[in-house]
C-alpha cells in the first residue's frame, strides 16, 4: 500500500502547474539539444545547470530529467535524417535509420524512434519504482572482473556485426582502443601519446571524434558525390507512419530493446551507448530479417532507440538509490543536486519522499509529453530532407563546429574534428566501419581500469576472470560473438563433408 501512497504523493508534486510547465520546457529543450549534432544530454544539462539554481530541488530535478529524456529522443532525429548522431547513444541509429531515410522512409523511422522511446521510457519508470533498489543491489555484485568482461562482450558483439569484413571491423576496434589511451595514465600519472601537447593530457574529446567520423565525413561524402546525394534527397516515398508490416517487425524489437536497455542501464557505468550497441547485437541475433540489418531495417531503429531510453531510466537507479552516477549525464545531475543541498542515496527515499516520487511521477508525465510533442512533428522533421543539399551541409558544418567548440572552447578540437572527418571519409571509401572505433574509444579507458584493478586484486593472475560465474558467462559470450561470422562457414563445411560421406 505504501507504494501507491508514494505514487499519489509523487503525482501531487509533478502535476502542479509550475512543475508541469518545467517538464514541458525540459522535454522541448532536450529534444532541441538532441537534434543539434554535437551537443547531447550531457553537454546540454551542463550548459543549463545555472537555470536550476533559483528553483526548488523538486522543480530543478524535474527540469533536468525532462532535458535528459528529451535529448535521448532528439539525438535520433539527426541520426536518421543526416547521419549525424546528436550523442553517443544515437550512433547505432545511424546505421539503419539513415539507410531508411535514403530509401524515402524517414517518416516510419522517426515514428519508430518516438514510439520506442515512449514504451521504453514508461517501462523504465515503472521498473525504477518497483525494482530499483533490488537491481541496484544486484549491480553491487559486479566487481572489476565482471565489468571488464561485460565491456569486452559488448565490444566483441559490435565488432563481429559491424561491416562485411571481420578483419576490417577488428582493425577499426583496435584503432579505437589505441586512441582511448591518449592522455594521463590514472595509475602512474605518466602522459601517453600526447607529444608534449598540454591540451591532449585529458585525452581526445568524444564529441570531436564522433562528429568528425560521422557528421563531417557524411558532408565530405555528399560533396564528393553531389549528384547522387541530391537525387537521393528529392522525395519522400510512402507515408509518414508505420505500416502493418512495420508494426509486425518493430514490436518484438521494442520489447527486446526495452528489456536489454534497462538491464544494461542498471549497471553503473555501462550507459545508454553500450545499451544501444547491445540491443543492435540482439537484433542481429534474434531478428527474422538479419540480412536487412545495416541496409535500412526498421528493427535497427526500434531496438537501439528503445534501449537507450530504457537505459536512461536504469541509470537513474544508481543516482537515486545509491548516490552513484550510472552515466556521464547522471554524474552532472548528481553535481547539480549536491549544489542544491541534496545528497542522493538510500536515505533520500526516507528523508525526501516528495523529491524522489515527484521525480518518478514527472518521468511518466515527461514521456507522454515527448510522444505528444514529437509524433505530430514527424512530418516537420522529414521536411529537413527537402532543404537543398548545400544549405543542409552548411547547417551540419555550423552546428558541428558550434557543438564541438562549446565543450572546451578549443581551436585544436576543431582541427582534430576536421582531421577525423577526413579520416572518416577515407574509412567509408575503404568500407571500414566507424561504429567500432566509437565504442572502443568509449569503453577503452573503462576496460583498462577494470583490467588493472582485477589484476591488482589477483596479484597479476588472469585466473580471476575464470573463477567468477558472471565473468565466465560474459567471456563465453565474447568468444561466441567474435567467432560468429565463421559459424556459418564451419557449419557449411561439415555439411559438405557429411554429404560426401553419405554419397
Amino acid at each position: 500500500m505504501d507504494i501507491w501512497n508514494n505514487v499519489v504523493l509523487g503525482f501531487s508534486v509533478a502535476l502542479t502547474p509550475f512543475n508541469l510547465l518545467l517538464a514541458l520546457i525540459g522535454v522541448f529543450l532536450g529534444t532541441v539539444i538532441g537534434v543539434l549534432p554535437g551537443i547531447g544530454p550531457m553537454t546540454g544539462i551542463a550548459l543549463l545547470i545555472p537555470i536550476t539554481f533559483g528553483l526548488p530541488p523538486n522543480s530543478a530535478i524535474i527540469l533536468m530529467a525532462g532535458i535528459y529524456y528529451g535529448a535521448m529522443y532528439g539525438g535520433s532525429t539527426t541520426s536518421i535524417l543526416v547521419n549525424a548522431p546528436g550523442e553517443s547513444s544515437s550512433v547505432v541509429t545511424c546505421i539503419d535509420g539513415f539507410e531508411m531515410a535514403k530509401k524515402g522512409r524517414a517518416g516510419p523511422a522517426l515514428a519508430a524512434a518516438a514510439i520506442g522511446s515512449f514504451i521504453a521510457g514508461t517501462f523504465a519508470t515503472v521498473m525504477l519504482m518497483v525494482l530499483g533498489p533490488a537491481i541496484a543491489q544486484f549491480a553491487l555484485n559486479f566487481g572489476p572482473p565482471e565489468y571488464f568482461a561485460l565491456m569486452l562482450a559488448g565490444l566483441t558483439v559490435v565488432t563481429s556485426l559491424a561491416g562485411r569484413s571481420l578483419v576490417k571491423a577488428l582493425l577499426a576496434t583496435t584503432f579505437g582502443l589505441a586512441i582511448s589511451t591518449i592522455g594521463i595514465d590514472l595509475q602512474s600519472g605518466v602522459s601517453r601519446f600526447t607529444f608534449g601537447n598540454l591540451e591532449m593530457l585529458d585525452g581526445l574529446e568524444f564529441l570531436v571524434v564522433a562528429i568528425g567520423l560521422f557528421a563531417l565525413s557524411e558532408v565530405i561524402t555528399n560533396l564528393a558525390d553531389m549528384r547522387q546525394a541530391v537525387s537521393e534527397r528529392l522525395s519522400i516515398k510512402g507515408g509518414l507512419w508505420l505500416t502493418k508490416e512495420d508494426w509486425k517487425r518493430a514490436t518484438p524489437a521494442f520489447i527486446r530493446g526495452t528489456l536489454s536497455g534497462f538491464f544494461v542501464g542498471g549497471l553503473a557505468g555501462a550507459g545508454a551507448a553500450v545499451a544501444s550497441f547491445v540491443s543492435y547485437g540482439l537484433e542481429k541475433s534474434a531478428s527474422k530479417h538479419k540480412d536487412e540489418l545495416g541496409h535500412g531495417a526498421i528493427e535497427g531503429v526500434a531496438g537501439p532507440e528503445s534501449a537507450n531510453n530504457a537505459a536512461a531510466g536504469g541509470a537513474m537507479i544508481h543516482l537515486l538509490c545509491l548516490g552513484i552516477p550510472g552515466s556521464g549525464t547522471t554524474a552532472i545531475m548528481l553535481g547539480a543536486l549536491l549544489m542544491l543541498g541534496l545528497q542522493p542515496g538510500p536515505l533520500l527515499f526516507q528523508q525526501q519522499p516528495d523529491f524522489v516520487w515527484g521525480l518518478i511521477a514527472s518521468m511518466y508525465v515527461g514521456n507522454v509529453m515527448l510522444l505528444v510533442l514529437n509524433l505530430p512533428l514527424v512530418g516537420m522533421w522529414v521536411k529537413i530532407l527537402d532543404i537543398p543539399l548545400y544549405l543542409l551541409v552548411l547547417f551540419i558544418i555550423l552546428f558541428s563546429f558550434l557543438g564541438v567548440y562549446t565543450v572546451n572552447n578549443s581551436v585544436q578540437d576543431l582541427l582534430l574534428m576536421v582531421g577525423f572527418g577526413i579520416f572518416g571519409y577515407i574509412l567509408r571509401r575503404l568500407d571500414i566501419p566507424a561504429a567500432p572505433i566509437i565504442l572502443a574509444m568509449v569503453l577503452g579507458d573503462l576496460m583498462e581500469q577494470a583490467l588493472r584493478q582485477s589484476l591488482i586484486i589477483s596479484d597479476g593472475s588472469l585466473g580471476i576472470f575464470f573463477t567468477r560465474p558472471i565473468s565466465v558467462i560474459l567471456l563465453i559470450l565474447a568468444a561466441v560473438s567474435i567467432t560468429n561470422p565463421y559459424w556459418k562457414q564451419i557449419g557449411a563445411f561439415f555439411r559438405r563433408m557429411f554429404a560426401r560421406q553419405t554419397v
